[in-house]
């Protein structure tokens, strides 16, 4: 049900919950469904309040977000060709964006599934792409091999549940450590069709939502602090084969 710029918004309740201390973490939100050979053109006026720049999820010296992707695909032996790509990101909002995880569905030429994408991004200026092959129902499951949160090690296995989203959008990760399930993550939500009543209607519901996700992960990682969680240390990106860094600005 893509709008006028062949994209579908998708209102959002994203859920934390960590185990051991139990802590729950809400905020609501919106997230982009796009099509990464149709990417939204906004009026000049709008485009401050959304911007797909493709240094926000690829290398500096890519050209689109798609080549890249493409580029990489290939490496792992997976020939997108011209199968459709989607996909789920927030988008640069007033100047900035922190994406914790955006997801891509892969197709090919023929629209069957080929495989599903899930970035990760942490607030080091770190990136990390994993690649799945999740069954019919979008379940899949990979070693954790990306440091995100200084109270968690890069250690266990995620087990996701990833299908492609319609009308609606129902997301979960767990992370499974050797002592049991350390956390999980959900994001659901209703889907309409992007152009520009949908969009000021998000922006008004979730005014600065793309500052607001970064101001809350760093609060909720201060509180525990404070609450004296012992600390991962995190390994300089250099040190680190599986991190990528984000381009700044």
């Amino acid at each position: 049900m893509p709008g006028p710029w062949g994209a579908v918004l998708y209102e959002t309740r994203t859920t934390h919950v960590r185990a051991v201390p139990r802590r729950v973490f809400r905020h609501r939100g919106y997230l982009w469904l796009v099509d990464l050979d149709r990417m939204p053109e906004l009026p000049p006026l709008l485009r401050p309040l959304a911007r797909f720049r493709t240094r926000d999820h690829a290398p500096a010296d890519a050209s689109t977000i798609r080549r890249d992707l493409t580029r990489r695909l290939a490496a792992q032996g997976i020939r997108l060709d011209g199968g459709r790509v989607l996909m789920l990101t927030q988008a640069r909002s007033l100047g900035h964006v922190f994406n914790p995880l955006t997801v891509y569905w892969c197709r090919d030429e023929a629209g069957a599934p080929l495989c599903t994408v899930a970035e990760v991004h942490n607030t080091y200026g770190g990136r990390h792409r994993y690649l799945l092959r999740p069954d019919g129902r979008g379940r899949a499951e990979t070693a954790k091999e990306f440091y995100v949160s200084p109270f968690l090690p890069v250690d266990g296995r995620y087990r996701l549940v990833l299908p492609e989203p319609d009308g609606r959008l129902h997301l979960t990760v767990h992370l499974d450590l050797p002592g049991g399930r350390a956390f999980t993550a959900t994001v659901t939500g209703a889907g309409r069709p992007a152009g520009p009543a949908a969009l000021l209607r998000a922006v008004l519901r979730h005014p600065f939502a793309t500052w607001a996700v970064s101001l809350r992960i760093r609060s909720q990682g201060v509180r525990l602090w404070l609450r004296g969680l012992p600390v991962h240390p995190r390994r300089p990106p250099t040190e680190n084969p599986n991190e990528e860094e984000v381009p700044r600005g």
